[in-house]
């Protein structure tokens, strides 16, 4: 893919990481969960690279805290969840281990990571394991929502032939 494909499609995930963040979620119970970050991590990984995963993640998560519709913790949570989904799918070539190293990335890693900047750095008394339950519900969503999107992707290749600059 030409790299003016690639930066002009990241960014397009990141307006829409950024507009759809907040307006889109799955009802849980009395949770909501918020998928649209995970989608985009896995999408960028496979059709990226980790490279351009975690700068799609940074500028996300950047933006919407400046914008205040977002928190601190959307730092650790979705780079290392972008980075891992890259990498699990430069290793391995298949979509589904992009989804799996974004639900080891952010639900497990990246909420771990959270721990120790809301006790040192906000001064709030979580436990360690406080923010897995929540990352890891709305990862794992939004990682098989990506995996079902590639999954289609790859059933009607123009699209990705568009994606990668072949396409008239």
């Amino acid at each position: 893919m030409k790299p003016l494909y690639r930066l002009t499609f990241s960014a397009l995930l990141v307006a829409i990481g950024v507009i759809a963040g907040n307006l889109l979620y799955i009802p849980i119970g009395v949770a909501k969960i918020f998928p649209v970050q995970h989608i985009i991590n896995v999408l960028s990984a496979v059709l990226f690279g980790p490279v351009y995963a975690v700068g799609t993640a940074f500028a996300i998560s950047l933006l919407r805290n400046l914008l205040g519709t977002g928190s601190v913790f959307a730092f650790p949570g979705s780079m290392i969840g972008a980075c891992l989904a890259g990498l699990f799918y430069l290793w391995f070539k298949k979509p589904v281990f992009a989804a799996i190293g974004e639900v080891i990335g952010t639900g497990l890693i990246g909420s771990l990571v959270s721990f120790p900047i809301a006790r040192f750095i906000l001064g709030q008394n979580v436990a360690a394991t406080f923010f897995v339950a929540p990352f890891l519900l709305a990862t794992t969503f939004g990682s098989l929502i990506a995996y079902i999107l590639l999954k289609i992707m790859a059933v009607h290749p123009e699209f990705t032939r568009y994606m990668r600059g072949d396409g008239k």
